[in-house]
């Protein structure tokens, strides 16, 4: 039965720990790597690391390509209610998935009886299709097949579990997670299959696509604050000044030996304040920097000292990912995400991070040419009066923040009444939120036996 996709349904927007900004400058090469995000996650206590696998089809689009490959799924059955219980897919993102993490999904799970199941997303982690990453062999590589190997594991899973409890036909209610790019992946899903999952639940989802996004830039600036920002404007003319006259021991100071081309250093340098912003530490960056200049002491030095300590330290960051020659090795190894995520931001989902014509915002790279797309994984904007985007910079390990394109007129209502959006009783008070639409929605599925 036929029916319209009510505007609800669409998706509940949250954040996890991590808030997607990324790169800083104005003209901007690109994203931080996807590998260092995706780690910083699997180093979490995982409820399952165990694998499992099954035959994808390579080419959802083709009547005559019959190949298939091995993907790589996970599922954790520790919560669920036998028969009915509902099941949530995690969907992986751009990079390895290297099981379910014991997150917040998990506190959702136990809380409503689901199977947790994840599936990563094909040509990432060990689900390669081919044995080199030519670019020939990239050419399935898109977030249109992902839909469909979505779809396709989702019958294939039900089938499976239907076959372990000894039944035939009966459909458990299904509910998509995703954060990032796979929370756009988690929203497309809905609105592609409504048939196969109650709803969506899709954190700081890129659904809403920005060509030139000069408005980044603008943000940034003010987040930093007028003071962070003279220092660091400051700061990117002296390595600049530095970079032309001796580059050499430049890049050696910040541990960048390998980085031959300057663009790439550049990047590097930008994207290591864009990490503070990023993960909601602002100060890690503002405030050794501003010390360093109040106390008279050589800025380039103390962030080089920054860019070392926290980026390349704290993060775990490996330089040569900065590095275009490095990006073309075809030969599969513990970077290949980055490779395949800049595929895939040139082939169709570039956000380019362009300067405002009028505002030199923070980062002035006047004689840098673009030689990077870039794709921003972006909560949002701090201001709320704009429609498209809100966010909450978050100093808890879990902040849930609701927004995007469509949106609950009640949970914007509540996180525009609270002051401090990343307080113990606003993260309460929006999971309560989020955890009755799903209660909703999820009775819904159980008392019509259907998804839309």
């Amino acid at each position: 039965m036929a029916m319209t996709i009510r505007q609800e349904d669409w998706a509940i927007v949250t954040t996890w720990s991590f808030l997607l900004f990324v790169s800083f400058p104005a003209f901007s090469y690109g994203v931080v790597p996807p590998r260092m995000l995706l780690n910083k996650l699997s180093e979490r206590k995982s409820l399952t690391n165990q694998e499992h696998w099954f035959n994808q089809t390579l080419d959802h689009f083709s009547p005559y390509d019959h190949r298939r490959f091995q993907q790589r799924y996970y599922e954790f059955l520790d919560y669920f209610r036998i028969p009915d219980g509902p099941i949530f897919l995690v969907i992986g993102g751009e990079g390895p998935c290297n099981g379910i993490a014991n997150d917040y999904i998990g506190v959702l799970a136990k809380k409503f009886g689901a199977a947790l199941v994840s599936l990563e997303h094909r040509y990432y982690g060990k689900s390669s299709p081919f044995n080199s990453l030519e670019t020939k062999n990239l050419k399935y590589l898109s977030s249109k097949q992902a839909l469909f190997d979505l779809a396709v594991f989702r019958q294939y899973y039900q089938n499976s579990l239907n076959a372990k409890l000894n039944r035939t036909k009966i459909e458990n209610p299904w509910f998509v997670f995703g954060g990032s790019y796979s929370g756009a992946l988690s929203a497309w899903f809905r609105l592609k299959f409504p048939h196969l999952t109650c709803g969506s639940l899709a954190s700081s989802a890129v659904v809403l696509a920005v060509y030139n996004y000069t408005e980044y830039d603008q943000q940034i600036g003010e987040s930093a604050g007028a003071e962070c920002k003279a220092v660091l404007q400051e700061t990117t003319h002296l390595i600049e000044q530095k970079l032309a006259t001796n580059g050499k021991e430049l890049k050696s100071s910040f541990n960048a030996d390998d980085l031959k081309l300057d663009g790439d250093f550049m990047y590097l340098v930008a994207d290591a304040a864009a990490a503070a912003f990023q993960y909601g530490n602002p100060d890690k960056v503002c405030k050794p920097m501003v010390e360093a200049k109040k106390a008279g002491e050589d800025l380039v030095d103390a962030y080089a000292k920054y860019t070392k300590e926290y980026y390349i330290g704290t993060f775990g960051v490996n330089v040569l990912t900065y590095d275009q020659e490095y990006l073309k090795k075809t030969a599969i190894n513990e970077d290949s995400s980055t490779r395949l995520w800049w595929f895939q931001v040139c082939t169709e989902v570039a956000y380019f991070q362009v300067a405002p014509s009028n505002d030199n915002t923070i980062w002035i790279f006047a004689k840098m040419s673009l030689e990077r797309a870039s794709f921003l994984k972006i909560l949002g904007v701090m201001q709320p009066n704009k429609l498209h985007l809100l966010i909450c910079l978050p100093t808890l390990s879990l902040v849930i923040i609701v927004a995007i394109v469509l949106i609950f007129e009640d949970v914007l209502k509540l996180l525009l009444s609270l002051k401090n959006c990343s307080s113990p009783d606003a993260v309460h008070k929006v999971r309560q939120k989020i955890s009755e639409h799903m209660d909703l929605w999820l009775s819904e599925c159980q008392a019509h036996k259907n998804y839309i």
